[in-house]
């Protein structure tokens, strides 16, 4: 069952009405979004969303991503989404869209007391390099996007298992199992050593599967379709 697993679960989204879904099921002990799941949700003032989330979930960590491609604008941003709340993990990605490296950047807020979530992470170099600037005395998220890496044909499981080793290495810091994909993938990041595991309310919505039997989970399956069936009136024979 999910409550007897020690991986925390966060969940995964900008929609505000199903963030609060989400945190009503007892199971959410966070929240990340991202600028994709923004637009999806259709926010279009950011710091009047972030300001929402905030006052709506004061005291669990909440995760915000700048937006910038520049270093020194990302830095600004950065700064100023860690001002609304102690609660804030500003995301910074591995990397900008030139491939040049945020690890300067990382080093340079961790310093700085912020409380970080490196995003857009794929493989165990970047997880070291990122744990390697970042200073043991802030508290800091690495999110590996083992879905994504699942998604290219690749078992995540090793990559997540060493980077749990290196991110474990280093006073607080936690290592995220992200874009996840199916209530599997809450077991198996737990399996791995990670600390955390973000979800979508879709997939909170299939807790309640966790467990079930699955002589009746085919039953009910049969009798789904059945229902479908009748309600379209498909007929095969004459």
């Amino acid at each position: 069952m999910i409550k007897d697993l020690s991986i925390k679960i966060y969940s995964d989204g900008a929609d505000i009405e199903k963030m609060k879904y989400s945190y009503s099921t007892g199971y959410i002990s966070g929240f990340t979004t991202n600028p994709s799941l923004m637009k999806q949700a259709g926010i279009q003032n950011y710091k009047q969303f972030v300001k929402e989330v905030i006052k709506e979930f004061p005291d669990v960590p909440v995760s915000f991503e700048v937006f910038s491609d520049d270093f020194d604008i990302m830095e600004k941003e950065a700064k100023k989404l860690s001002s609304f709340g102690n609660n804030v993990f500003v995301k910074i990605p591995i990397m900008n869209t030139k491939g040049e490296s945020s690890v300067p950047l990382i080093k340079k807020l961790s310093d700085e007391g912020l409380n970080l979530n490196i995003t857009a992470v794929f493989t165990v170099k970047q997880v070291n390099d990122a744990v390697s600037a970042l200073n043991s005395e802030s508290k800091s998220i690495i999110s590996v996007f083992a879905g994504r890496i699942a998604d290219t044909g690749i078992d995540p499981m090793n990559i997540m298992k060493e980077s749990a080793e290196i991110c474990h290495s280093k006073k607080g810091v936690e290592l995220l199992w992200a874009s996840s994909r199916e209530l599997l993938n809450i077991f198996q990041a737990q399996e791995a050593g990670a600390d955390i595991i973000t979800v979508t309310p879709d997939l909170i919505s299939k807790f309640n599967l966790i467990g079930k039997n699955l002589e009746e989970y085919s039953l009910d399956t049969v009798k789904g379709f059945y229902k479908d069936v009748q309600s379209l009136g498909y007929s095969i024979l004459p």
